[in-house]
């Protein structure tokens, strides 16, 4: 009687440990990817963090850059570093649909139509220089950053998992280029700007280049496979977010559309960010937490990825734009007004 008496020994702890260890393990194979994306970036932080926010999120990337500040060779360092399929799609005016979503042959020897699918069919696609695209071309981007799918003949078909499109754009030279509608920009999870590298980031990237020229370039440290990406987003996506911090969010982005905030920052804005914006800048806050090896988001992960997150989201008045005023300048000055908890 006694024997039954006694009580089961817990074993939640020891379920929970294996897991505890494997989420411990596929954080430390995105740090390594972090790694090695920085080693071949010199001065990149912050793009080389946004990209691994993008990849945590499933969020498609904007950057924006003058020409030869490796834009495109951070996507391809990217895709060195991951197991799924990789293509670049160079954007030219006389682009079409079919040359990103592939087309239907005739196949006469077997009586049939066969559909051969386009680069939107990889995992990582690189969209170099896409306001160069003509408008039919972006609607058909449009649609796989969207819905994952893509419509060819009456037929829809699902795309990989992960699926991730990052675009690049010069701000520099403008003929020739198509604006990117409010709706494809709105898709972009992060719209991301490259600056120009310091003197002493500079002076590396010649050693670096130089060495490279000598020799092969180095490797990247890890190759994640599609079922560690998977994971680390599932876990990333689990951060967890204090109601107070979901305040504070709905404030920030509550403030280009109402006076609440800052009246003569929202006199500035015509079209403000929509709730996508609100839901993009706290998943791409979780994304941030967790490549710090945090549990759960702070105001920091938020006021860093502010501009990033909303400034493509909202249009500034004609005047405005007249004065000089920019939409990042807006959302900094957003973010520095909004009391953060």
């Amino acid at each position: 009687m006694s024997g039954q008496a006694l009580a089961a020994p817990p074993v939640a702890p020891l379920a929970e440990a294996p897991a505890r260890k494997a989420d411990a393990g596929i954080r430390d194979r995105i740090l390594q990817l972090r790694d090695g994306l920085s080693h071949g970036l010199i001065g990149a932080e912050k793009l080389v963090e946004r990209l691994l926010i993008g990849l945590l999120t499933g969020g498609h990337l904007l950057i924006e850059g003058a020409p030869g500040l490796a834009k495109t060779r951070a996507v391809k360092r990217l895709s060195d570093g991951l197991d799924g399929s990789f293509a670049r799609v160079q954007c030219t005016p006389d682009l079409m649909p079919a040359d990103l979503t592939g087309t239907t042959v005739w196949r006469q020897d077997a009586g049939t139509f066969e559909f051969l699918p386009g680069p939107l069919f990889h995992s990582l696609i690189l969209v170099d220089e896409v306001n160069r695209a003509p408008p039919k071309v972006q609607s058909a981007l449009l649609e796989a950053m969207a819905e994952s799918q893509i419509t060819v003949s009456g037929h829809t078909h699902r795309l990989p998992d992960p699926f991730m499109v990052v675009a690049t754009q010069n701000p520099i030279e403008h003929a020739g280029t198509f604006p990117l509608p409010e709706a494809q920009l709105d898709r972009f999870l992060l719209h991301v700007v490259v600056e120009m590298p310091d003197e002493a980031s500079e002076r590396r990237i010649l050693d670096l280049v130089e060495g490279e020229l000598n020799h092969h370039a180095e490797a990247m440290p890890v190759k994640l496979s599609v079922a560690e990406v998977i994971a680390a987003r599932e876990a990333a996506l689990a951060t967890y977010v204090s109601p107070a911090l979901k305040d504070y969010l709905v404030r920030l982005v509550s403030g280009t559309r109402t006076d609440a905030v800052a009246p003569d920052l929202r006199a500035s804005i015509e079209h403000p960010a929509s709730p996508r914006g609100t839901l993009a800048l706290m998943v791409a806050g979780k994304a941030r937490a967790y490549l710090h090896g945090r549990d759960h988001v702070v105001p920091e992960d938020i006021s860093e990825l502010a501009a990033d997150a909303l400034s493509h989201r909202i249009g500034l008045t004609w005047r405005a734009a007249a004065e000089g005023r920019t939409t990042r300048g807006i959302v900094g000055g957003l973010v520095a007004r909004t009391r953060a908890l």
